[in-house]
């Protein structure tokens, strides 16, 4: 799964756009991955705030000769802020209420037979309050995010703590944008071991910062970009810290 938690704070009407979608598609060259997840992201805002979603595909389905066939997990993750008062000093404070959950397979191998086991990600309500900063001309965006989070069955802390930032032209380049998040949440894991025992976890970071360039603008294209991500986590899906590089390429609608 690429990401679980997206640019649901980032503030594209205040950057210049009323309302943006695209689709983005890496090669995640991580350990044990190796394959294609596809994202379909849309951001609309209005004049009561901005809605965001977006829906991940893992394309990693293989049949009994190890041949990708079909995607496999998916997540999907919407988010709505709330503002009323943009003409107040409390202009930069929305209040957010988000909803996430997904489903999918792994599989492994035994004498004779390839066995699929399903597993899904919980489904969390999520609410609480954005707070967005910006550079005067909004070219360098960040938002602040306190949320409450109410899983179907994890009795982990019931917080997370998210961080989103947009930085455009970064080193005086024209079309190169520096962006991602930064999630820290409470849930109780157990990781199995080798040996049969399990370790319990509390807490879970991710980071997924990306770099884009829009290449497109340079032959009358400017829909088309190049870049790519590093997913950054600990204790998320596995035990201890994970960092996987991708590459990818964005086309903007």
């Amino acid at each position: 799964m690429k990401k679980f938690v997206a640019f649901a704070g980032f503030c594209l009407l205040a950057a210049g756009a009323f309302a943006q979608t695209n689709l983005q598609v890496f090669y995640d060259f991580g350990e044990d991955r190796k394959f294609v997840t596809s994202t379909l992201e849309m951001f609309k805002a209005d004049d009561w705030g901005n809605t965001f979603f977006f829906v991940d595909y893992d394309h990693n389905w293989k049949n009994g000769k190890d041949k990708l066939i079909a995607p496999n997990s998916t997540y999907m993750e919407i988010a709505r802020c709330w503002n009323f008062w943009g003409d107040t000093p409390l202009a930069p404070l929305s209040f957010q209420i988000e909803y996430n959950g997904g489903v999918g397979s792994y599989y492994y191998d035994i004498p004779g037979t390839r066995v699929h086991e399903p597993y899904y990600i919980e489904k969390a309500w999520l609410f609480g309050v954005d707070y967005f900063l910006h550079s005067a001309d909004f070219s360098n965006t960040l938002n602040l995010k306190l949320l409450y989070k109410h899983w179907a069955e994890n009795d982990g802390t019931p917080l997370q703590f998210t961080a989103v930032w947009g930085m455009q032209d970064i080193f005086g380049v024209s079309g190169l944008r520096f962006s991602g998040f930064v999630d820290f949440w409470g849930q109780k894991q157990s990781f199995e071991k080798v040996n049969h025992t399990y370790t319990e976890t509390e807490w879970v970071f991710l980071s997924e910062p990306q770099l884009w360039y829009n290449i497109g603008s340079l032959f009358n294209c400017p829909n088309f970009n190049i870049g790519g991500e590093v997913e950054i986590s600990n204790n998320f899906t596995q035990e201890g810290f994970m960092c996987n590089p991708c590459l990818g390429v964005k086309w903007d609608f």
